[in-house]
């Protein structure tokens, strides 16, 4: 096990592992402070919550459906990096069911979503930094130089003098223990527990299933938001396209039933919890293994500065989007502090 890397004091180089809000935040404040940084993405382009289905003609949003900017730091980061017009209010209808047909509003509060689909964001933060795709990092190998990154296949990146890890905390923990920082990732353990999943459904309506509200929270055991993803401005879609999310006990309890049923389940729900009749004439299912966790963490980051190994992450700042930026600038403003 690696206690402390012998390197120079200062921090001129990073690896970042995630591109969602956390890792791209990470990496543009880093960015700001001349940090050479990289950007290291399993996927094909920047992921996160901020995650939208290609559908039909069109897209629709099965992640994050709306974030608040209550931090001005956060709507700051979003004008100056992605661009005041990647974003905009949402102003919608909204409601959450407390009976059959007993429906209240949602406390006032306004909420934004990216323009035209919510990865209109992650896009534009990623087209800033140096990202690298589909690249799965499975091991940090760490000496005297830094770190080196190890993927699945064997290609090495490096040496960095610091990584940051982005990624849910299973995947975190996972890479942790493949790296020998076994001490790290037992820190992780609890986390992972309350970790859940989540399965999404977008289904297409010709015409408006249900009028009273544009996004609810609803009265069930397998429902737990349901939204019209047209009615979110810069959605010029034929028909409407909606989004269901299941409870997240409904989706342990079900994680590997075949995404057909999933769709016809919520499909039900929806229409034994609003009283809706119409039938959906075409639907995208998708299952997050990593949705959210159950806990409350505020712990908003973690900087192993031994080690030089960073963690950032909205489920360590509150699970929401806004979350994420917050943990990530005070990661950046951890590392800043110890490296100087």
């Amino acid at each position: 096990m690696i206690n402390k890397l012998d390197m120079p004091e200062k921090i001129r180089s990073v690896a970042v592992i995630g591109s969602g809000v956390a890792g791209l935040a990470s990496a543009l404040l880093l960015q700001g402070q001349g940090v050479d940084v990289t950007v290291f993405e399993k996927s094909r382009g920047p992921g996160g919550r901020l995650a939208s289905k290609r559908v039909s003609d069109s897209s629709a949003d099965v992640g994050a459906q709306y974030f608040t900017i209550r931090n001005p730091a956060f709507r700051e980061f979003l004008e100056q990096h992605a661009g005041a017009d990647s974003f905009a209010p949402w102003d919608a209808r909204f409601g959450y069911q407390k009976g059959s047909d007993h429906w209240e509003a949602f406390p006032d509060e306004q909420r934004f979503v990216g323009v035209p689909r919510m990865t209109a964001i992650s896009r534009a933060l990623s087209a800033k930094v140096n990202l690298v795709a589909e690249m799965r990092i499975t091991c940090i190998e760490s000496g005297p130089d830094g770190h080196t990154l190890v993927t699945i296949d064997g290609e090495k990146s490096g040496p960095f003098d610091a990584v940051v890890i982005t990624a849910p905390p299973a995947q975190t923990r996972d890479l942790l223990q493949n790296s020998n920082f076994i001490h790290l990732a037992e820190e992780l353990d609890d986390p992972v527990r309350q970790v859940q999943p989540c399965w999404a459904l977008a289904a297409h309506f010709s015409s408006t299933p249900f009028d009273r509200y544009d996004g609810m929270r609803v009265k069930s055991d397998i429902l737990s938001w349901v939204s019209n993803n047209s009615s979110k401005p810069g959605r010029n879609d034929n028909g409407q396209w909606w989004v269901f999310h299941a409870t997240s006990e409904w989706s342990l309890a079900n994680v590997d039933l075949p995404a057909e049923q999933v769709a016809e389940a919520l499909i039900r729900e929806f229409q034994a919890t609003t009283g809706a009749n119409s039938q959906p004439d075409d639907r995208v299912t998708h299952r997050w293994l990593y949705a959210k966790s159950s806990g409350s963490s505020k712990q908003g980051y973690h900087w192993f500065s031994d080690q030089r190994i960073g963690l950032a992450g909205d489920w360590l700042s509150g699970g929401r989007v806004e979350g994420a930026f917050n943990s990530a600038s005070a990661l950046v403003q951890a590392i800043s502090d110890g490296s100087s």
